[in-house]
């Protein structure tokens, strides 16, 4: 008997004999699982995340009730949802790089690590540019807190980190890349940051020389992480953009390098600060 047509078999041995049974005894009938899985009894992958941020969301996708929407809380829980110990692996991965990052990811991308590691640069970039200027200051002079140096660390990384992986998904996007996902372009610029916690410290030093040497340390090695993990992405559209791309990548990652030289760490040793020296009575009486 052929089964053409259909997908189950059924014993209607009317014996009831469950110990023997013959292929006369058996027909073929057609099963209802797809009406099930229509109708919501199989899980399905409901999630409307997945297509809003332009690829698959790992696990996200097997939760039968992960339907969620933009203005819901649980929407954006989902990209926080993750553990200790994965986001360590993680900045490990980041810091000291063997495999694709995007396969350490496992299509699971999160927005946890990001917000803190940006987070932990903005206030170890406002502390170390506070005690560098504390230190180059002349001794005979009160410092003052600059708290705007607070808020422009914040304006710099967090606008950083989430306008340049934006655009550069729309971007990739309006190219036709099919392997563009928000999420993980996000997640890389955001794990690309870990590297500026210990270069901000480091940077505390007074000496200029050192602190060059530490921004390009630092914009190396995030820049060949970012390298390395984004182009297998670029190169989904042709040769000559995705060269284009990835110079534009590298640039504005210089640019954010210089960016914190300049405006966290632009200062001198103190011993080759010369000491203001009054030239008449009117600035002697300022002077003292």
């Amino acid at each position: 008997m052929a089964n053409n047509g259909y997908d189950v078999v059924v014993d209607v041995d009317d014996e009831g004999d469950l110990g023997h049974t013959d292929l006369a005894d058996l027909e073929f009938h057609p099963s209802n699982y797809n009406q099930d899985q229509a109708s919501g009894k199989i899980p399905t992958n409901a999630s409307n995340a997945g297509g809003f941020f332009g690829g698959s969301s790992g696990s996200r996708g097997n939760d039968p009730n992960s339907k969620r929407f933009l203005w819901s809380m649980e929407f954006y829980a989902q990209f926080f949802d993750v553990d200790t110990n994965e986001v360590l692996k993680r900045c490990w991965a980041a810091l000291f790089p063997r495999a694709n990052f995007l396969d350490v990811l496992d299509d699971n991308p999160d927005l946890y690590g990001p917000f803190w590691i940006t987070t932990t640069v903005v206030l170890i970039l406002f502390l170390s540019s506070t005690i560098a200027q504390y230190f180059a200051r002349a001794k005979d002079q009160p410092y003052v807190y600059d708290f705007g140096l607070l808020s422009g660390a914040a304006g710099l990384m967090y606008g950083y980190t989430g306008v340049i992986p934006v655009a550069l998904w729309g971007v990739l996007k309006w190219y036709g890349s099919e392997s563009a996902n928000l999420l993980e372009c996000l997640a890389l610029y955001g794990y690309a940051n870990l590297i500026w916690v210990p270069v901000a410290i480091a940077s505390a030093s007074p000496i200029t020389v050192l602190n060059y040497i530490f921004v390009g340390i630092g914009f190396g090695v995030s820049a060949l992480f970012l390298f390395r993990n984004m182009l297998p992405v670029v190169s989904a559209t042709d040769a000559k953009t995705s060269k284009i791309l990835l110079g534009v990548i590298i640039a504005l990652h210089a640019g954010l390098a210089l960016a914190i030289k300049i405006l966290f760490f632009a200062h001198g040793s103190p011993a080759a600060k010369k000491p203001e020296t009054p030239t008449d009575d009117a600035d002697r009486l300022r002077f003292f």
